[in-house]
């Protein structure tokens, strides 16, 4: 009865270490993969994309408006409330940046 139970116990830590590692794997190989991808792009294209991902991250702000949202004050209100922070700050200043660009390379006046 106690063997089938350590059994039991090695094969469900075995099983959560190979997930642990797999989605370490992925995320490493992720990492690689967008270097990869970021260096290969142009600088004229760069500022657009970039503005385009800062964009994207009115995601992060629902989501993180979604974690805020409780009376009680909880990790989760505490990392949403960050989230909220970083990500606006992110898009404001992904649109400054585009901003600033579009003025770059617009008419003179």
């Amino acid at each position: 009865m106690m063997s089938e139970a350590l059994t039991s116990s090695f094969f469900v830590l075995a099983s959560a270490d190979t997930s642990l590692l797999s989605e370490l794997t992925i995320f490493v190989l992720a990492v690689f993969l967008g270097f990869e991808v970021i260096t290969k792009v142009p600088p004229t294209l760069h500022t657009p994309l970039m503005s385009g991902a800062n964009a994207i991250s009115g995601v992060t702000l629902v989501g993180a408006l979604f974690c805020a949202q409780t009376h009680n004050v909880t990790l989760a209100n505490i990392l949403g409330f960050l989230a909220i922070a970083f990500a606006t700050t992110n898009v404001v200043g992904g649109f400054m940046v585009t901003d600033r660009m579009l003025r770059m390379f617009g008419k003179k006046r």
